[in-house]
C-alpha cells in the first residue's frame, strides 16, 4: 500500500464559511469523524488512515484556514488562533452531517477541538487526540532543555523565516524534512510523502498560513509559560481519548499528566513505536484505536 497514494473515491470540496473558503476532503460512509491537523500539516496528513477508515466511517478533512488548499491571507496575521478555527468548524460541520462528529486531531488541531468543545459542545460527539498539548503544559515547554525544541515557534513570527523558507524548493525541502524526520521515531515515515509537502508549502501563501497560527498564539502561549492558565474551567465533559506518541520530542508523552486539568472524562495509552505522529508511523494501530474509541461511545 502507498500510503499517501489518493484513493479514486476521495472527493475534495470548496466550502464557504464566514467569508472565505475552506478546502475540505472526504471519503467513506457511517458515522462522521473530522479530521483536525497540525502543523507542519495539511488535510494529506491523513491519507494513511483514510485508507484505513473510509468502510467504517465518513472522514471529513479540512484545511484550517491559511493552510493546504484553503483560502490565505496576504501577509501576517495575528488573529487566526483556535477561536478563529473552532468557529471555522461550527459553520462547517453541518454541510456535512445531521450529527456531531467525532474529532480526531493533532498538534494545533488539538488546540481547536479543544476550543471546539468548550464554546459549541453539542457540535462534539467525543474526542480523540494524536498526542495532546494543552495550555496546563505550562513551562513544561521550556523547562529541562525543551526551550530549545521550540525554536521555531518564535522563528515563525518573523518575516525572515517566510523569505529563507520560501527561498527555493531546496531551502522549502530542508525546512520541511527536518520537522518530518526530526518529531518522528520513525524516520522514513513521510519518505513517500516529502514532494507533497514542498508542493503543499512551495504554494502562493501557504508559508504565511500556518507562520500565522503561531503569531495569533503567541500571546496564549505565553500566558502558558507564566503559569496562568494552568487549568481549564469548567473542564471539557466530553468523553476523550488520548494516544500519545511514546518518543514525541516536541510534545513530551510524560505530559499526559496534565490531561487531568483539562478533560473530566479521559483515558490515555501511548504509541510505543511512535514520535510526534503516530497516524503516520504506526497507522495500523492508529485506525484500530479510532475504532475501538467510536465503539465506545455508543
Amino acid at each position: 500500500m502507498l500510503e499517501f497514494e489518493e484513493p479514486s473515491d476521495l472527493v475534495h470540496h470548496d466550502v464557504e464559511v464566514n467569508g472565505h473558503r475552506l478546502h475540505v476532503a472526504s471519503i467513506g460512509e457511517g458515522a462522521t469523524l473530522l479530521f483536525l491537523h497540525g502543523w507542519p500539516e495539511f488535510w494529506a496528513t491523513w491519507l494513511p488512515l483514510m485508507q484505513r477508515l473510509k468502510r467504517h466511517f465518513k472522514i471529513v478533512a479540512p484545511d484550517f484556514y491559511g493552510f493546504g488548499r484553503s483560502d490565505k491571507s496576504i501577509g501576517a496575521r495575528d488573529d487566526v488562533d483556535a477561536e478563529f478555527h473552532a468557529r471555522d468548524l461550527a459553520a462547517l460541520i453541518p454541510k456535512f452531517t445531521s450529527d456531531a462528529p467525532i474529532i480526531v486531531a493533532h498538534d494545533v488541531g488539538a488546540f481547536v477541538g479543544q476550543c471546539l468543545a468548550q464554546r459549541n459542545p453539542s457540535s462534539v460527539r467525543g474526542l480523540f487526540f494524536f498526542d495532546c498539548p494543552t495550555a496546563a503544559v505550562g513551562r513544561g515547554w521550556i523547562e529541562e532543555g525543551q526551550i530549545n525544541e521550540i525554536w521555531y515557534q518564535s522563528f515563525h513570527q518573523t518575516s525572515l523565516a517566510e523569505q529563507l523558507v520560501s527561498h527555493n524548493k531546496q531551502t522549502c525541502r530542508l525546512y520541511f524534512q527536518y520537522f518530518l524526520q526530526h518529531w518522528s521515531h520513525k524516520k522514513e515515515a513521510f519518505n513517500e510523502a516529502l514532494d507533497l509537502w514542498v508542493e503543499n508549502f512551495s504554494a502562493e501563501g501557504a508559508l504565511a498560513g500556518g507562520f500565522n497560527w503561531y503569531r495569533s498564539y503567541n500571546a496564549r502561549r505565553l500566558r502558558a509559560l507564566a503559569g496562568e492558565l494552568a487549568e481549564i474551567n469548567p473542564l471539557i465533559p466530553h468523553k476523550t481519548r488520548v494516544w500519545w506518541g511514546r518518543h514525541d520530542p516536541i510534545c513530551r508523552s510524560e505530559w499526559s499528566n496534565t490531561l487531568n486539568r483539562v478533560f473530566a472524562d479521559f483515558t490515555v495509552a501511548f504509541a510505543e513505536e511512535a514520535g510526534h505522529f503516530p497516524h503516520v508511523e504506526m497507522p495500523d494501530a492508529a485506525a484500530a484505536e479510532i475504532m475501538q474509541f467510536a465503539k465506545t461511545l455508543g
